[in-house]
């Protein structure tokens, strides 16, 4: 179950990393010499790195192997990064994949994975519709949890994912396409 100070946390980052990105995205048509090179190294002092990194010290945080989706959301990026963050110590240890758009910040998905122990819970009246996955485990869609995103939340082996979609762009990334990202794991 996830706590107060949690959610507050995690919320608390996702507003800095807003906040970091819209900064940026300002900055290019501002500072005529901003590089892409720039941006990823802010990123990378904000605890981000190459997702495969980030993917390897999670496994081993989680001592098993994490599957990720083989299937891309059809929104243009420029930039993935990976992040492991255990603020807590052994506990809610959660590995973070980031997709953005240097100059696009409409253009923002991301994918959550934590131990389903730790993993969120749904109040019934946020969960907008639910899917059945190829794994035969059911997948919940909200739209109202998350101020900015729409969420599609599963569980495969023991962990809890969270496909985040931004809302500016629900349009192009509609729920079947989550779901479709989501199956991509069971193939």
């Amino acid at each position: 179950m996830i706590f107060l100070k949690d959610v507050v946390i995690i919320r608390l980052s996702k507003v800095l990393f807003f906040c970091f990105i819209f900064v940026f995205s300002l900055s290019e048509g501002v500072q005529a010499g901003y590089t892409n090179e720039e941006f990823q190294q802010e990123l990378f002092e904000l605890g981000y790195s190459e997702v495969h990194f980030a993917l390897k010290e999670s496994e081993a945080h989680f001592k098993k192997d994490i599957a990720l989706p083989v299937q891309m959301h059809p929104i243009e990026f420029t930039h993935s990064f990976g992040r492991f963050s255990n603020m807590n110590g052994e506990l809610n240890g959660r590995f973070e994949i980031e997709y953005i758009h240097v100059n696009k910040t409409d253009n923002h998905y991301m994918i959550g994975i934590t131990p389903k122990k730790d993993g969120k819970q749904f109040r019934e009246e946020l969960i907008d519709k639910t899917y059945k996955l190829k794994n035969g485990s059911e997948a919940i869609y909200t739209t109202n949890f998350a101020r900015g995103f729409n969420i599609l939340m599963f569980e495969n082996e023991g962990l809890q994912y969270t496909l985040s979609i931004n809302k500016a762009v629900s349009d192009q990334v509609k729920p079947e396409t989550l779901v479709e990202i989501a199956n991509s794991i069971f193939q």
